[in-house]
Order: C-alpha cells, then sequence, then structure tokens
C-alpha cells in the first residue's frame, strides 16, 4: 500500500477495456494521473514487460517508484493500493 500519495503514472492502450476503467476510477476519485499508451511508446512498453514478468498488462501503474498492475480490473485492489476509500 501507498502510504503517502505522489504522481500516478497509469500504462494503458487504448483498446483495453481494464485501462479505461482504471481511468474512470481514478477521475471519479479526483486523483491527477499521467497516462502513457505502451503502443506509442517502445520505452513505456519495455518498461510494463519489465515490472510484469516480461507481459504487457495493461493497466500498470507507477507510484512514487512502486509498480503494479491491475489487470483485470478492480476497483478494490486499486483503492488498496491507492489507499483510497470505496
Amino acid at each position: 500500500m501507498i502510504e503517502a500519495m505522489g504522481s500516478i503514472r497509469i500504462y494503458t492502450r487504448s483498446w483495453c477495456e481494464d485501462s479505461t476503467a482504471a481511468k474512470e476510477f481514478l477521475s471519479r476519485h479526483g486523483l491527477d494521473f499521467e497516462e502513457i499508451d505502451i503502443e506509442a511508446s517502445p520505452q513505456a512498453s519495455s518498461y510494463v514487460e519489465s515490472v510484469n514478468q516480461g507481459k504487457r498488462r495493461t493497466p500498470t501503474f507507477e507510484v512514487d517508484g512502486h509498480a503494479f498492475h491491475v489487470s483485470p480490473f478492480d476497483a478494490g485492489k486499486l483503492a488498496k493500493a491507492l489507499n483510497v476509500k470505496l
């Protein structure tokens, strides 16, 4: 769990329903985030693979140097990771 919320970076793919659900969750909770489409950035794709055992899992989050994925999307898991009340 992330105690002190810093910047949120979310790695997505445009067609990914889980990514869309995660972005809606962040917006609903008033959380600012930077979105990076891994299909538009080879560096981002490599990063996602490096933190997900070689898999291109989206959405993948990076918060204060801590990386994790929520694929498939799970609002409870994301809320817990971001220390947000549902």
